[in-house]
């Protein structure tokens, strides 16, 4: 299948494993341990059902919102993902693109392999950076100050990293930074020539934001994604230390990896204007709750006070509309656009979000939905 024929996410997940070498697939496509929360995240929107209104009169409903202090074209941002050169040589700037295009936020990881200041030029519309606190506070200090030198609008903290969850996909597939060519590996790269050629011929490979910290400019050394977290993130961050980002930064600012109602309140109280509920794709804490499951509890706690993102899980259009009935403000993806980007890069990126916008549009007309305000729990029924 080529990805110009891909319907839905599933379509452009079969397309890039065909076009990766098996160690970055399953870098994608894993979680951690046993994987129960990686599919859980998608699974559980299947509990709760629509209940559409009918002969509601609507031609093209409305679908833009504001979320961190910009108005954006639909309620789906684009979430940050590591190394994401390594699925196509167009990697983040590909991503960045897109997602003007669309009408939307870019979300740029620390580990891209594109700097904070060429996507600050790239891209002309609103976007997110998203920082881990590292043992080296001063590197997360200076992160801040190159977002707002390069024009960034928003600013999201990623807590639930403070260790690297077992993802055992990666251990058995030895998936490290920059990929090396091992007797194991060699013959999905060489099967895989055409990603082979490009990675060879294009850019060397690098992790453009913290070049410093790991020495990979110019060092030999290898180190797993795993290596690194453990290596540079600091396990011991707390409230107080968010609390300080968010003055440092003064802001639009989101707590991204929230899954208790009681986190969700903690960051209300500290000043995020965000909490982005998420399990970090299921890479983190196998068995975790599913975002979706949470959301509930965590909108009855903090009501409007801040926004809330749904992050995880998400494939269909009918996933984001459940997620705003529910009381969300947004949803975001990061396979959902992975996979497009490997199976085609940019244009393949543009498809997949056009199609999930499509979705999204057709199903409030047949919700009966004129615009998002008219998603409530009214439109759900939960067993």
């Amino acid at each position: 299948m080529r990805f110009s024929n891909c319907r839905n996410c599933e379509d452009f997940r079969q397309v890039a494993k065909k076009r990766l070498p098996a160690p970055l697939f399953h870098y994608i496509d894993g979680g951690s341990d046993d994987e129960y929360t990686l599919a859980r995240n998608t699974q559980a929107f299947e509990k709760v059902q629509l209940v559409p209104n009918t002969l509601s009169g609507i031609a093209k409903p409305k679908t833009a919102t504001t979320i961190l202090g910009h108005k954006i074209d639909w309620p789906v941002i684009l979430a940050p993902t590591g190394m994401t050169r390594l699925f196509h040589h167009d990697g983040e700037r590909a991503v960045a693109r897109a997602a003007q295009k669309s009408g939307t936020i870019y979300t740029l990881s620390t580990l891209s392999t594109v700097s904070i200041e060429e996507i600050g030029a790239l891209n002309t519309t609103p976007k997110c950076f998203q920082v881990y606190i590292h043992k080296d506070r001063g590197l997360t200090l200076e992160f801040i100050e190159r977002c707002k030198r390069a024009g960034f609008s928003s600013l999201c903290l990623t807590v639930d990293t403070p260790i690297a969850g077992n993802r055992e996909r990666d251990l058995k597939t030895g998936m490290i930074m920059p990929p090396k060519l091992t007797l194991k590996s060699l013959i999905s790269f060489l099967i895989h020539w055409e990603w082979s050629l490009n990675y060879l011929f294009h850019e060397k490979f690098q992790l453009a934001n913290v070049v410093s910290a790991i020495n990979a400019g110019n060092s030999k050394n290898l180190i797993s994604v795993m290596d690194y977290i453990n290596s540079q993130f600091d396990p011991e961050i707390n409230w107080h230390d968010a609390e300080q980002l968010i003055k440092a930064w003064d802001g639009p600012f989101a707590i991204k990896g929230i899954l208790s109602p009681q986190d969700a309140r903690r960051a209300a109280d500290i000043g995020a204007t965000a909490v982005m509920v998420s399990n970090h794709g299921g890479r983190q804490l196998d068995g975790a709750a599913a975002p979706f499951d949470m959301l509930q509890q965590i909108v009855d706690e903090i009501g409007d006070e801040i926004e809330v993102i749904l992050d995880g899980g998400v494939r269909r259009g009918t996933h984001v509309l459940k997620a705003l009935a529910m009381g969300a403000h947004a949803c975001m993806i990061g396979r959902g656009y992975l996979y497009a980007l490997a199976a085609g890069g940019q244009p393949a990126v543009e498809r997949a979000l056009t199609l999930l916008r499509e979705e999204i549009e057709r199903d409030m007309i047949l919700m009966g939905a004129k615009s998002l305000q008219d998603l409530d729990r009214s439109k759900l029924h939960i067993p």
